[in-house]
């Protein structure tokens, strides 16, 4: 009976996957800001494909077929859109820039891009794509930027670059199988990361530099589960250096005694700032500052919570002390998870937990910013995360328009539905009635 089930899977799967490879093909063809419609649109279908996909993985017996046709059609999916152009960002071609100017032998947090000091650097292919290259020095920090070097040193091809973030997301692949076999868990439960939409779109097709510090993730986290506090610590340290984010993650990794994780993480985080402290200890974080208050940072606008509670209650609360209540906030859950249970499977639900809470109370402008909780979900799988990460696709509505009220609308449409969804998941496990992918999870591990 069983080998008829896996064959049953195995042509779902086959199905699915070649109608998904046409999906990202049709996605090629939008353009400009009158084609973020239809490529919406491509994005819901296949990520309502990939729910199914996932479910139908989840309800499987574990099998090597399985698994091989995960991977495999991971592989095309990404390959299918590498080679094209960059559609929904731009930000690939700092990256480019980033790596010339250190091959040049320049700190590259020195010169914003239309330095004349730079001009020599300049061409007709990549320069004049770079964004915000009249007054923002580089935001990316310092790992990102010897990947940034490394590559370029190889390529100076938008081409290249994104592909090493694919390699990045190999590494994440393969770290995310082992890690699933270390914690006896079937090894296809990381189609859920490798067939998700967000992830392919915006690292296979933008090429986003968050594919680096989920590599690292992926890599410090197995690294923990094998006992290594230096490598888990400075992996840690890379995924941070990368995109500051991961740092939320430290606490989940603190336990069992594991408190030389912390040493070794702020060890490596030091060192690689360190490297390019030639510019003054301020301008080393590039544009940060001026990209905190671009953003609105400062006055709270893009802060979904925040204005919730403004437009609830009235309450006319600033942005310092929305940050000083999400610090609170995040102060709390970290003391929360490191007084929680020590086995590995907690420690990735907790710091899925932190993950999560980080991205909601941010509530980030751009949906790449949710693709870190997507690494998660091969090991916690919770549908108010499904929905999280794949509504983020909603946030390029604001191509077409991203005023305050529209911005509600589409946070709204974001954050509320995934809040209910995760509180009936916590009733569902406080009165122990477990959703059928949990229950299906417990059979196969018995």
């Amino acid at each position: 009976m069983r080998p008829k089930n896996d064959v049953k899977t195995a042509i779902a799967l086959l199905l699915m996957g070649g109608v998904s490879v046409g999906l990202y093909r049709a996605g090629l063809t939008a353009s400009g800001v009158s084609g973020i419609r239809f490529f919406m649109t491509v994005a819901f279908v296949q990520s309502a494909i990939y729910l199914l996909a996932s479910w139908i993985v989840v309800r499987a017996r574990p099998s090597n077929s399985t698994v091989l046709i995960a991977i495999a059609f991971a592989v095309v999916f990404r390959l299918s859109i590498l080679f094209a152009p960059p559609y929904l960002s731009d930000d690939i071609y700092r990256y480019v820039w980033d790596g010339r100017v250190q091959a040049a032998g320049i700190n590259p947090y020195r010169y914003i891009p239309a330095a004349p000091e730079l001009a020599h650097l300049r061409d007709n292919v990549i320069y004049p794509k770079i964004n915000r290259r009249d007054w923002a020095h580089t935001i990316y920090p310092p790992s990102a930027q010897a990947v940034f070097f490394l590559t370029t040193r190889i390529s100076e091809s938008v081409v290249w670059m994104k592909a090493t973030m694919l390699i990045f997301e190999l590494v994440t692949i393969w770290a995310i199988a082992q890690l699933l076999t270390l914690l006896g868990r079937p090894r296809q439960l990381l189609l859920m990361y490798a067939w998700h939409p967000l992830v392919i779109w915006e690292f296979a097709g933008s090429g986003h530099v968050d594919a680096i510090a989920i590599g690292f993730i992926a890599l410090a986290f197995l690294l923990w589960q094998k006992k290594s506090n230096l490598g888990a610590g400075f992996m840690l340290a890379c995924a941070t250096l990368a995109k500051l984010f991961p740092i939320v993650l430290v606490p989940a990794m603190l336990k069992r005694g594991r408190w030389p994780i912390a040493f070794f993480f702020a060890a490596t985080f030091i060192v690689g700032y360190l490297a390019y402290l030639s510019v003054g200890l301020t301008a080393v974080f590039g544009s940060m500052p001026g990209y905190t208050k671009e953003m609105g940072l400062l006055t709270g606008q893009p802060f979904y919570a925040l204005s919730l509670v403004r437009k609830l209650f009235g309450l006319e609360l600033s942005g310092i002390v929305y940050m000083i209540a999400t610090v609170i906030v995040m102060g709390a859950l970290a003391l929360w998870v490191l007084l929680r249970g020590a086995r590995s499977e907690d420690t990735l639900k907790h710091a899925m937990v932190l993950a999560t809470a980080t991205t909601v109370l941010f509530a980030p402008h751009f949906s790449w910013y949710f693709c870190w909780l997507v690494y998660f979900l091969c090991f916690t799988p919770r549908l108010s995360i499904f929905y999280l990460t794949i509504a983020s696709f909603l946030l390029y509505a604001t191509w077409l328009g991203d005023s305050p009220d529209e911005m509600f609308v589409i946070n709204s449409l974001i954050y509320l539905p995934a809040l209910l969804i995760g509180i009936v998941e916590l009733g569902w496990r406080r009165f122990g009635l477990q959703p059928l992918v949990m229950l299906r999870e417990k059979e196969q591990l018995q």
